[in-house]
């Protein structure tokens, strides 16, 4: 299996940042930053995802990112698939936070069940044949609409760029850097729709 240790996003001010991912989230050493001012505008193409076990969860989760700068795309709300939100950090990226679950079962916590990053790419069979002749293994695969490898402890999946932003709820232009780097043991590479991957003891500050 592929390993994707983590993603780091970059940023002006790491201290913050990495203060703002901490106690918003506590995803630890799954999210790295480092400085970058990079110009970026717009959708810059992919969402981070937070798949929790239950509803409180997604309130707790997304109550912390707001205290902390976090604007709402998507208010949290059930649907037929569950229950969950989007919002985007005070840095620029945007998280998706969901439950299958549509009503509590358990005490509330704040334990995330698993990380997702979620790359908007121009065609997903093209970047799905990319990523597979470089030996990731593919667990989901819905034709062009959705796919998703074998990776951890950051899982990776794709879907189309407009699919992408129409579930952050954003406009679907956007330029610039992408201001991410996938940090990774399958070597330094940048894919179709210039997302770049590391080898992870780069990234680290």
């Amino acid at each position: 299996m592929t390993s994707i240790h983590s993603v780091t996003f970059e940023v002006p001010d790491p201290t913050a940042a990495d203060d703002f991912y901490a106690t918003a989230f506590g995803v630890g050493a799954h999210v790295l930053t480092r400085a970058s001012q990079a110009p970026t505008t717009g959708f810059r193409g992919y969402l981070m995802s937070l798949v929790v076990s239950q509803p409180s969860t997604v309130d707790s989760l997304f109550g912390t990112a707001l205290r902390g700068g976090a604007t709402t795309l998507k208010a949290p709300t059930k649907s037929f698939w569950g229950y969950g939100g989007v919002l985007r950090d005070p840095y620029g990226t945007i998280w998706k936070i969901a439950s299958s679950s549509k009503k509590d079962t358990g005490p509330a916590t704040r334990n995330i069940d698993d990380i997702v990053l979620l790359l908007g790419v121009e065609d997903v069979a093209v970047t799905k044949r990319f990523y597979v002749e470089r030996g990731l293994s593919v667990t989901k695969s819905f034709g062009r609409k959705y796919v998703e490898f074998a990776t951890a402890p950051v899982r990776l999946a794709l879907y189309s760029r407009r699919a992408a932003a129409k579930d952050a709820g954003v406009p679907v232009d956007g330029t610039g850097s992408h201001r991410l780097i996938i940090d990774t043991d399958a070597g330094a590479l940048t894919d179709p729709d210039g997302f770049t991957w590391e080898a992870a003891s780069r990234s680290v500050r």
